[in-house]
This record gives C-alpha cells, structure tokens and sequence, in this order.
C-alpha cells in the first residue's frame, strides 16, 4: 500500500533525544527508548484517526523512537499497520532513519492455514503485506509472535533470516517464547549470522513468570533484549479499578480483561501497592513502569495511551528515585504473581 506524499505541518520537537534515556538491547549495537509505544490496542477504526496521529507525533516529540506493531491490532487485523503508515507518510517520512519500526506474525489473523503459525509461508508472506501497510520498505525488528510447536523451530528461524537477508528487516525478535525454546531459536540464530536482538514478554508486578521462568537470566546469557509488554497489567496496576469499574474502563469491553478478577483480593493488594506509591510522590502506574524497569535485562517498555496526557504521566516513572530495598520488599509483599490475572 503507498501513501503517496503529503504536505504537513508537523515539525519534531528538537530536544527530543534528551528526554528519555535509551538502553542497550542486548549484546547488538542498537539503543531503543527507556518506554517504547505499542499500538496493540485503541488504534484500529474504532478510534478516531486524528486522536492516534496526535498521540503518535507526541511520542516522537517526547524521544519514543520505537512502535510497535503487528499483523493483529486492529481491529480489524492490519488496521493499526495501515494507519501508523499514514502518520508515516503525512508527517513522519523525514524521520524515518530516526524511527525503530517494528512488526509481527504468526499468531492467527484468518481462518487460512497461511493466515497463522510459523511456517516460512505465514511469515514471509506477512512481512510483505505490513510493509504495504506501513508504505516502507522494511521494518527495524520483525518478531515471531508466539511459539507455533507444530513447525520445526528450524524454519521458523529460517524465516527470519531470509527476512533480514532479503533486506525486509534489518533486526528478528521472538515474542512470548519459553526460554528452551528461545534459547534454540538464539542459537540457531547466532550461528545463521542473525542475532537475536530482543524478545517480547508480558511483565509486571501481578505477572512474574519471566523471573520464575529463567527468561531474565537467559537474556543476559544469550545476549538479547527483553522488551516487557502489560507492564501495567491491563490497567490493573493503576488507581482505576481500586473501588468500582468507571463506565469507560476496558474491564468493561476488553477480551483481554474481565470484570471477574476485580476481586476484593485484588483491590486490597493493589491498595496497599498504591499507598507504597502515594508516599513516593507518584502513581501507582508510575511505582509499575519504574519497578519493571529497574531489571537490567529490561531494555524497554511497552506502553499504550489513549491520550498525550496519559503518556507524559507515565514517561514522568523515569524521574522519581530508585526504589529503596524497604520499598522492594513492600512491592514483594503485595505485588502476588497471578493477582488479577487468573494465571
């Protein structure tokens, strides 16, 4: 898909690059931004197209470099590719060595065979349509989404290399792998002559199992990056949810959160995490970015907005001090794995 050119009245914030620390992504040569943006959900056509320019350009203005895609968001499937291809072309072409595109495939978008997995067909073919979506002619970092186990890990991997041989992409990544299976593919990877960059995980103070698992040692043994998603837990880790559900709260329309985890157990816990936040002088979704962040394997998070004002509140996490040993121990008490989050 091309966007032709178009006239803009958008020119980026000129101290953009001091306004965000950015992070080493493993053993690569490439720094991403402390907090990158997600587009996994509020930016298909269910959203005003103005309203998602406007958070967009205001993330690059703040030192978000990165965005991140997928075959899925939407909806419908490939919506939000096709509209951050517009912001792209209206307003953001000048930029584009300055950006860190990146996309995914392999989790279904169809009832096709060729529509899901990690067969090279799934992916190559993929790859190709995001790029028409997004009007460009390759992508930073593309990603195997999700494991598929009933394709040789051999192709899968093999995909990603012709991705970056063919020029497609100039980085691969793995999303939501388990760490023998990340490992296999890192090895597999680094012997083919691609590194593996980085790997997207769910991370948060209610979701530890990438600290359980062996995935955070794994990373620094390996030499990739951990790009951490939900860092927020679906807006669990916020004050939203601690006494009812407001009437435009995503408990009440999400597939991805229920109504049925706002249990007293969880308001109680995340209570007491909010206190602990209080007394710093932050939010509590500022006390949940800073926490995820402070692992050294962590080379970004993911964040989402629905607004300019909701992004700027949580890039402000990077400017309160470092939690205190006390403060940990706090978050360890009431920050249970699997509260709210039915795991």
């Amino acid at each position: 898909m091309s966007y032709g050119t178009f006239e803009t009245t958008y020119t980026a914030d000129a101290e953009r690059y001091t306004k965000i620390p950015y992070r080493r992504s493993g053993a690569s040569g490439l720094d991403l931004p402390a907090f990158s943006f997600g587009l996994w959900q509020k930016f298909g056509t269910d959203y005003a197209f103005e309203t998602q320019r406007e958070i967009i350009l205001h993330a690059f203005d703040l030192g978000i470099t990165h965005f991140d895609n997928a075959d899925r968001y939407g909806p419908p499937h490939r919506a939000a590719q096709q509209n951050f291809g517009r912001v792209l072309a209206k307003d953001l072409a000048s930029y584009r060595d300055e950006i860190i595109l990146s996309t995914k495939a392999g989790n279904a978008i169809g009832p096709s065979p060729y529509l899901k997995g990690g067969s090279r067909k799934s992916l190559l073919a993929s790859l190709d349509h995001s790029l028409r979506d997004f009007g460009t002619d390759y992508v930073d970092i593309f990603y195997s989404h999700s494991p598929d186990l009933s394709t040789p890990i051999e192709e899968t991997v093999g995909a990603l290399v012709s991705a970056v041989q063919q020029g497609k992409a100039l980085y691969v990544g793995l999303s939501n792998y388990l760490p023998e299976r990340a490992h296999e593919a890192a090895v597999l990877l680094r012997e083919a002559g691609v590194p593996l960059l980085i790997h997207q995980p769910r991370y948060s103070i209610f979701d530890r199992r990438i600290e359980q698992n062996g995935l955070l040692e794994l990373a620094q043994e390996d030499g990739f990056g951990l790009i951490v998603y939900s860092p927020l837990a679906q807006g669990l880790l916020t004050n939203k949810y601690l006494e009812t559900i407001p009437a435009d709260a995503r408990a009440v329309n999400s597939t991805f959160l229920s109504p049925d985890v706002l249990t007293d157990t969880y308001r109680q816990r995340a209570s007491e995490l909010n206190k602990l936040a209080e007394s710093r002088g932050q939010s509590l979704a500022q006390l949940a970015l800073q926490w995820v962040l402070r692992q050294p394997a962590v080379t970004s998070a993911l964040v989402g907005a629905s607004s300019t004002w909701q992004l700027d509140h949580n890039l402000q996490a990077l400017s309160f001090p470092e939690l205190t040993d006390e403060e940990l121990a706090i978050i360890e008490e009431h920050g249970v794995h699997g509260t709210g989050l039915n795991l």
